[in-house]
């Protein structure tokens, strides 16, 4: 009788398992295919939890969502900005000085390498940190802090950066700089001195950037990285980017050249592990020559901050700030 008991026991906890598997997957197969990424934390269930049928499946969870583009001018985007109370925030400038840059221009930029100063034509490089000073001085405000870092060069490669204000004169490494008119010089400046290498990889920026968040107590922040995107699966710059959704830091990657985007487009679409969506990519190229666009600079300056909005509010609601 014994063990018949024991084996009755022992079909009903199995039985009950295996109901507790089936509907385990259900609800992953239903949270893979819906509109909205979700993840879920799943509990192990006690033996009467299984036989009574009290016991819970999952936790809720935090949920990751990506943000949709839905503003029509530059002007909508920065209403939005101060509606969501940001109308001051701290800008990091990093600039891709990998040997891709050589050969990216073929398409886009008359064959030429995408660092090449070519006289009374400014490179894609010059192009999008001038649109940016065009657009954005009015979120800069008299403190002025704008951050530029350089990396991919011979001697950052994939592990480090160097500092656009390191050779200024002034003691302090990470010297800011208080307008993109300067960052854009200094660019000019040391450019002809760099030495491509690589290979790519933009964790290194983003972990310094985080750093130089930290430093300030705080703050809001928008890294710009422009960059060919000529890069392999770097699984640093995936883990990178999901740490920094932990900070007040909204991410932009701007593609200049050729491409193809592939990869950065999965990099703004996916990454679910974020606590909320941090990266947008924008294509200069595309986003300032579709339909001979009036305004290129304005243009770029829509699809650049296209999220900034959402992503400030979330930080918001995170409690980030």
């Amino acid at each position: 009788m014994f063990a018949f008991l024991t084996a009755v026991v022992g079909n009903v906890f199995l039985f009950f398992q295996w109901q507790n598997e089936k509907r385990r997957k259900a609800l992953v197969h239903e949270m893979s295919s819906g509109t909205q990424r979700q993840s879920r934390r799943f509990q192990d269930s006690s033996l009467f939890d299984v036989m009574f049928g009290t016991g819970e499946l999952y936790q809720p969870a935090e949920t990751f969502q990506t943000f949709v583009d839905h503003f029509d001018s530059f002007a909508d985007v920065t209403n939005a900005m101060k509606k969501a109370g940001l109308s001051l925030c701290d800008f990091v400038v990093a600039v891709d000085f990998t040997a891709s840059n050589e050969w990216q221009g073929r398409r886009t930029f008359n064959k030429n390498c995408l660092h090449a100063i070519v006289v009374k034509t400014m490179n894609p490089y010059q192009q999008v940190i001038a649109s940016l000073g065009a657009t954005l001085e009015p979120f800069i405000g008299d403190h002025g802090v704008i951050h530029a870092f350089g990396f991919g060069d011979r001697d950052s490669r994939d592990t480090k950066v160097f500092s656009f204000g390191a050779s200024l004169g002034s003691m302090r490494e990470d010297r800011p700089f208080a307008s993109f008119p300067e960052v854009l010089a200094r660019y000019t400046e040391i450019v002809k001195r760099i030495v491509p290498a690589g290979p790519t990889s933009f964790a290194p920026v983003i972990k310094k950037t985080v750093s130089v968040l930290r430093k300030s107590g705080g703050r809001f922040h928008v890294l710009i990285i422009i960059t060919d995107g000529q890069m392999g699966d770097d699984q640093e710059t995936v883990e990178a980017i999901v740490d920094a959704s932990n900070y007040p830091l909204s991410i932009v990657l701007v593609g200049v050249g050729d491409g193809p985007w592939h990869r950065m487009e999965e990099y703004d679409d996916r990454l679910p592990k974020r606590r909320f969506d941090n990266f947008q990519f924008v294509d200069f190229h595309k986003s300032t020559t579709v339909g001979r666009r009036k305004n290129p600079q304005t243009a770029f300056a829509l699809q650049a901050l296209m999220e900034v909005p959402d992503q400030y509010k979330a930080i918001r609601d995170l409690g980030y700030l």
